[in-house]
């Protein structure tokens, strides 16, 4: 009889041990948010865990509404099944601890903006830099989903500059899958490439963009806005058709004023400022449109009111 061959079947079974782990297989993002849930979503869409943070459970669990949110829209236009609804779901976790980001190799700070005054405070994010430090490898990355703030400057104490980078997702305009990818003065570029290879993952198409103020994004969108204020104010045309012209004439997927509401009179204000301070040209000088809005607290779909007014989903009323 011949002798039985024993052979071992570990290596072609399920188990973990040994196993080589993949770049950016497991990812965080601090704060979820209006941005941090699309991050997280985007994410969690192609196949990465996710972990996010959020300070209370209560929080925790509006943010999970909010990624629910995004998945039911995708049913509905046949982008999803309820079954990779769930797949998708069991790939994200909620947190209040940042040690449970310790085995992240890329990290989003992604904080939310104050209430009244749209701002993303600087010494804040610093802190949360400090934070992620403290509990991520040195090779992990850091990054911010920055617009106005350098990234140079929220990562100036760390030990590590090198992996510190920031991004923008342009979050508030539907099925934009474009991010712009900002080095920092420090950042390497071992880093650099593997953001743009973290992009890829996602499907998002990315721009490299040199540290500034507003970015590319940003400075165009806030001088049409303004532009479009400025027509407003002189009765040349109204709020609705000037969107018009934008979606029927020049193609954009919604118009500046739609744009406006969804990201928030008082953040739009306060990035405004932030230009006007940094460049000190009138082009970034708040319209008195703008202002007045964000006086009476006609912050646009979160208080129910700006350009337009919309109900409890955010549809616009007609």
């Amino acid at each position: 009889m011949a002798e039985e061959i024993l052979e071992a079947i570990e290596r072609y079974g399920l188990s973990k041990r040994n196993r080589n782990r993949t770049l950016f297989s497991r990812i965080g993002v601090v704060g979820c948010g209006h941005d941090g849930s699309v991050i997280a979503t985007a994410a969690a869409l192609s196949g990465i865990e996710v972990v996010f943070l959020e300070p209370n459970d209560e929080s925790i669990t509006n943010a999970f509404s909010r990624i629910e949110q995004k998945l039911d829209d995708k049913i509905s236009h046949w982008g999803l099944t309820e079954n990779e609804k769930k797949a998708i779901l069991t790939r994200i976790t909620g947190t209040s601890m940042y040690e449970d980001f310790s085995g992240c190799d890329f990290v989003i700070e992604a904080i939310r903006y104050h209430d009244q005054t749209g701002e993303r405070r600087i010494s804040q994010r610093k802190e949360v830099f400090k934070q992620l430090e403290a509990v991520l490898s040195p090779t992990a990355i850091i990054a911010s989903n920055v617009t106005t703030v350098i990234v140079t400057d929220l990562a100036a104490e760390l030990e590590h500059v090198e992996r510190c980078i920031g991004l923008h997702f342009l979050s508030n305009v539907p099925d934009s899958q474009i991010i712009e990818i900002v080095p920092g003065l420090n950042t390497s570029n071992e880093t650099y490439e593997k953001v743009c290879k973290f992009a890829r993952l996602i499907n998002y198409e990315y721009i490299p963009v040199m540290e500034s103020a507003g970015l590319v994004s940003v400075r165009l969108f806030l001088i049409q806005l303004n532009e479009a204020c400025g027509i407003l104010m002189e009765g040349i045309s109204s709020v609705e058709d000037i969107d018009r012209v934008l979606t029927v004439g020049f193609g954009h997927r919604q118009g500046v004023f739609r744009t406006a509401d969804q990201m928030g009179i008082e953040k739009i204000v306060r990035l405004l400022e932030n230009l006007w301070d940094e460049y000190g040209s009138l082009k970034y000088k708040p319209s008195p449109v703008l202002l007045r809005l964000a006086r009476a607290k006609h912050f646009g779909v979160t208080s129910r009111k700006g350009f337009y007014n919309y109900d409890d989903f955010g549809n616009i009323i007609k």
